[in-house]
């Protein structure tokens, strides 16, 4: 079981909650726990949406520097590939993800918010790349997924800079996409998720592999993830159920099949 990181399923929204006191730093160990709750979420049939949410006072304040000081290049250069591994079992959960940001979104806990669809952070979030100021880079998916999300010159800055930003100024530049008071982020979060349940499950997460994949190939490869999976999906039952409704002026009813 594990110790810093559980799954709280209600109305078919999973909770992939962190719980390391005091700022949730991400050791190895939360690592790995998040990568399994991310599994385990992917494949139960009873999720439609997921919310990752670190508590009331911060969403994660980074990895665990006391932890990283002491390992050398050897010991990095094995533990990079597992650190990006267990990130990516996140970006490649098939629901739609949001990361519900309290208080510190720093270093991995931005790289973690980042490995979500969407971001809801409370008016005195901080988010930011500050590990330049350690010496090094960001390690867990920083200087790829960022820049994706919010442009070059955008992500340069942040991580060049390693300066903190508002969730205000996070909000202007598209690093998160709902501000609400501190008090309801989470709930902000599960009513953005609920939107999501009871959908098609199969096309949400068709729609997600196609966007996601299409952005790491050139235009023409991207317009072939999409044509593979637009007809894949005419095999299912929900594609035929919701446009027999659409056709008949009624309510589908999707099954996720």
């Amino acid at each position: 079981m594990a110790e810093y990181v559980r799954v709280e399923v209600a109305d078919q929204i999973a909770t992939i909650r962190l719980d390391r006191p005091k700022m949730n730093a991400l050791n190895a160990q939360v690592q790995l726990e998040i990568a399994e709750a991310a599994r385990q979420v992917d494949a139960d049939p009873g999720v439609g949406a997921v919310v990752i949410y670190g508590g009331e006072r911060v969403f994660a304040a980074g990895a665990d520097i006391k932890e990283m000081a002491v390992m050398s290049y050897a010991d990095m250069s094995g533990h990079s590939r597992t650190l990006q591994d267990c990130f990516t079992e996140v970006a490649r959960v098939g629901k739609p993800v949001i990361a519900a940001i309290t208080g510190y979104a720093l270093g991995g806990g931005c790289e973690l918010a980042l490995c979500a669809d969407f971001r809801v952070a409370g008016e005195s979030a901080k988010l930011g790349q500050p590990e330049i100021q350690l010496g090094i880079i960001p390690g867990a998916g920083g200087t790829q997924r960022l820049p994706r999300l919010i442009g070059p010159s955008r992500a340069k800055d942040l991580i060049y800079s390693g300066r903190h930003v508002s969730a205000a100024e996070a909000l202007a530049i598209g690093l998160v996409d709902r501000v609400v008071p501190d008090a309801e982020v989470h709930q902000a979060a599960l009513d953005w998720a609920a939107t999501f349940t009871g959908g098609p499950a199969i096309a949400l997460r068709a729609a997600k592999q196609a966007v996601d994949r299409g952005l790491e190939v050139d235009l023409d490869t991207g317009l072939e993830i999409e044509r593979l999976q637009f007809s894949g999906l005419f095999a299912t039952e929900d594609a035929k159920n919701g446009m027999t409704a659409f056709a008949e002026k009624s309510t589908p009813s999707f099954t996720g099949r």
